[in-house]
C-alpha cells in the first residue's frame, strides 16, 4: 500500500567556515539533506501514482538558514535552500496528479541538533528571535499536520516559516 502522506525530515550538520570546510563534509550534508529529500520525494510520488492515490501530500523540511544563511553552515544553508527550490519545482510537476508538495522552514527548535549549541550562543541567538526563545518541536509538527491534511487542500508550493519571527 502506497503512502498518501510523506513528511520528509532529513537533516544533518557538519559545520565549519567556508575557508575550512572540506569537500567531503560539504558533500555529506548535501547528500543527506538535499539528495535524500529528492530521492524520498521521487519514490513517494511514484508510489502514489502507481497506487492511484486520489490526493497526496509531501511535506519537506527545509530551514530558515537556507533563506538567510548562517556563519559556519555553508553546506547546511545550501542544502536547505535547495530543498525549498526542489519543493516548489515538485509542486508544479506533481499538481496535475493531485499531489501537493510544501515545505516547512523551521528556525531554531529545541532538538538534538540545537542541543549542541553552547548556552552562551543560544542566549545570543534567542536575542535575534522576536519571540525570544527556541521553538518546540510540537509547533513544527502542528504545521506539518496542517500541510498533510485536507485543511490545506489548496496549498501547494508553500514554504512556511516556523521561526518565532526570526528572519523577518
Amino acid at each position: 500500500m502506497a503512502p498518501s502522506i510523506v513528511v520528509n525530515s532529513a537533516g544533518i550538520t557538519k559545520d565549519n567556515f567556508i575557508l575550512k570546510m572540506d569537500e567531503r563534509a560539504f558533500n555529506h550534508v548535501i547528500d543527506v539533506n538535499l539528495k535524500g529529500t529528492f530521492l524520498i520525494m521521487q519514490n513517494a510520488a511514484a508510489a502514489m501514482l502507481d497506487a492511484e492515490v486520489k490526493r497526496g501530500s509531501i511535506v519537506n523540511m527545509a530551514s530558515i538558514v537556507g533563506k538567510v544563511g548562517n556563519i559556519g553552515q555553508c553546506n547546511y544553508a545550501a542544502s536547505k535552500a535547495g530543498v525549498e527550490a526542489l519543493t516548489k519545482t515538485a509542486a508544479k510537476e506533481f499538481a496535475r496528479y493531485n499531489i501537493r508538495c510544501n515545505a516547512i522552514l523551521p528556525g531554531f527548535v529545541e532538538t538534538p541538533m540545537t542541543d549542541k549549541i553552547p548556552d552562551k550562543v543560544k542566549t545570543k541567538l534567542q536575542g535575534l528571535i522576536p519571540q525570544a526563545r527556541f521553538g518546540d518541536p510540537r509547533e513544527v509538527a502542528e504545521v506539518a499536520l496542517f500541510l498533510a491534511s485536507e485543511k490545506s487542500s489548496y496549498v501547494t508550493g508553500a514554504c512556511i516559516e516556523v521561526t518565532g519571527g526570526m528572519g523577518m
